[in-house]
């Protein structure tokens, strides 16, 4: 994994026996005390409140909660595009939190990959320009073996010379995903990232994803709304008014339906 990027890591790891614990195994990414707040006064808004969480490495992790429960902006947080009101953020063992904008570009360009519900392909870029735009931004060389596996694995293969307005929504979605691969990251943020698709489409690219977890020994976090996606993750984490409520490891879809119905009532 490419890690050429230095930021202050100085900061001691956290106390909180629901992060620390000497028996676990290493973690991707972890939080101590999130709270991001928006507006004052009477119009102050907590996303996050307090919030101790910590993602494994080598496992799919999902989150779930309802519609203003702090999922995405915990994501945003724990991926540099958003900051927190207090608290920290590690990837791995670096502190994030008081990282220049410059230092969390090349986090995000170095260290970690992005799937997105929109897709967010260049038009003009065939599949797989895109797939290699990151790293060419970077000037970072990609092993093409490893490349060649990642195109062949989303099977898109015969796609690579189209671009974006000649592939189909799974298509373009699948084109997202080996971008995300390709650069070996350490951890990949996915934010909805079958939303815009069937649920036969859906369900292959969930799939792939298991996969890269599985074989590829990948990291990665999900925010989602749908109990069958969540179930192919390890972990589910719940937040609810911007804690968590609940986790649930090795979930089905029934499981998290009723994890869901109970926070409902």
């Amino acid at each position: 994994m490419n890690k050429s990027i230095e930021i202050d890591s100085s900061n001691p790891a956290p106390t909180s026996t629901a992060v620390l614990d000497l028996n676990r195994p290493p973690m991707a990414a972890y939080a101590t005390g999130a709270t991001k707040t928006y507006g004052n006064g009477d119009t102050r808004v907590v996303a996050l409140d307090q919030v101790s969480v910590a993602f494994e490495a080598g496992k799919f992790t999902a989150i779930m909660g309802p519609s203003g429960s702090g999922k995405s902006t915990l994501m945003h947080c724990m991926a540099g595009l958003d900051r927190l009101s207090e608290g920290d953020v590690f990837i791995g063992s670096t502190n994030i939190t008081a990282a220049s904008e410059r230092e969390l570009t090349m986090l995000r360009r170095d260290r970690l990959g992005f799937i997105f519900q929109a897709f967010n392909l260049v038009p003009t870029l065939s599949a797989q320009e895109n797939i290699t735009l990151p790293s060419d931004l970077a000037g970072r060389d990609i092993d093409s073996a490893w490349l060649d596996h990642v195109v062949s694995t989303v099977g898109l293969s015969d796609r690579t010379t189209h671009r974006p307005n000649e592939l189909s929504g799974g298509q373009q979605q699948r084109v997202a995903v080996a971008r995300a691969l390709a650069g070996q990251p350490e951890l990949i943020f996915a934010d909805e990232p079958t939303g815009n698709l069937d649920s036969q489409t859906g369900a292959e690219i969930l799939e792939f994803m298991r996969q890269a977890v599985r074989e590829f020994d990948q990291s990665i976090v999900m925010v989602t709304h749908d109990p069958v996606a969540a179930g192919y993750a390890d972990r589910v984490v719940f937040l609810g008014d911007g804690k968590v409520v609940d986790e649930i490891h090795d979930p089905t879809p029934d499981a998290v339906l009723d994890h869901m119905r109970q926070f409902g009532n």
